[in-house]
Order: C-alpha cells, then sequence, then structure tokens
C-alpha cells in the first residue's frame, strides 16, 4: 500500500507566500495523520521538497523514527512560464480536464505515478492537492483534472502491487480554495 498524503493547513495562501510552512492547525493535523500512519503500518516516506510538504512529514519521521527521501516528483505542479498569475490559472486549471492541459501535464501526472509504483509497499507519500489528483485521475482512468477534494492531512490509499494500480481508499475530504 502506498498513502498519499495531503500536506497540513498551510500558514499562507499562494498569493501571500510561494512556500509557507504549516499553520498551527497544520501541524496538529500531521500530528494525527503521523500517528494514523503508524497504526496504518507506513514504515517509510517520501515528500515534496515544498516546506508545507516537509513539516507534515517531519511529525511522522519523528513518530516513526525514520527520514523523509525528499522527491521534487511529487511536488506541486509548477505554473506555465507565460502565467502571471498563478492563483487564476490554478482556479482554471482545477476546473478543466487533463486533455486540454497538454502533453508536458500528461507526461508529469505519468511520472508521478510511475514513481510511486516503484516505491517499497507501506510507504507514505506527502505531496499536494493536485498531484494527488493527477495519480488518482490516472489510475481511475478519469479526465477530470480535480477528481477529488483532498483535505488537510487526509491519507489516500493506493496499492501498486498488482498487475493495475487501483484506489484503495479516497482520503477525507474538505472544502478546498485557491486563494
Amino acid at each position: 500500500m502506498i498513502y498519499l498524503i495531503r500536506h497540513g493547513e498551510a500558514a499562507a495562501s499562494w498569493g501571500d507566500h510561494p512556500d509557507p510552512g504549516l499553520s498551527e492547525l497544520g501541524h496538529r493535523q500531521a500530528e494525527a495523520a503521523a500517528a494514523q500512519l503508524v497504526d496504518l503500518g507506513a514504515r517509510s516516506a517520501v515528500c515534496s521538497p515544498m516546506q508545507r510538504c516537509r513539516e507534515t512529514a517531519a511529525a511522522f519521521e519523528r513518530l516513526a523514527g525514520v527520514k523523509a527521501l525528499v522527491e521534487p516528483v511529487v511536488s506541486e505542479i509548477e505554473t506555465p512560464g507565460d502565467v502571471d498569475d498563478r492563483v487564476v490559472w490554478l482556479r482554471a486549471y482545477m476546473e478543466g480536464s487533463w486533455e486540454k492541459e497538454g502533453a508536458s501535464h500528461e507526461a508529469w501526472r505519468r511520472k508521478i505515478a510511475e514513481t510511486l509504483s516503484l516505491l517499497p509497499d507501506n510507504t507514505a507519500v506527502f505531496s499536494h492537492f493536485v498531484a494527488i489528483n493527477a495519480v488518482v485521475s490516472l489510475i481511475d482512468q478519469d479526465a477530470r483534472t480535480t477528481v477529488f477534494k483532498p483535505g488537510h492531512c487526509s491519507i489516500t490509499k493506493v496499492d501498486f502491487s498488482g498487475a493495475v494500480p487501483r484506489i484503495v481508499e479516497y482520503g477525507s475530504q474538505a472544502a478546498t480554495r485557491v486563494l
């Protein structure tokens, strides 16, 4: 089982800070997720290089006695170079489809899924809303860029052990908005 964890609540929005850490609530969410991951049997970790994911992973690292491997492939989706306002672009992106977004984004989501499929069983992957949706939509063969709305520190369970990967359980959902 691979566990996809969305980072905890950030201390600032994308409109205010390009790489915020966690808010106080985000730290509490990370602690709760860490305890749940240990109970589920997670034994190793991978995380996005973004601060909010690193801080979310830190709670699991302390509790499980492991060190997370920083993996840029599971990071936040990159903003195209010709975009002036990331927030406006991201809002539209989240309402779109993978076909609309083009080959570079399709390659990005396939690379994430390939990277996850090579991880050892029982790995916790601390990532982002869009990256988690990229994997889920690929496995479910769903063209939408937003298949579900993982809440902060939600845990989505994915099984890569068979011939075809499958979503075992979607993580908890919450209202998510891009500010």
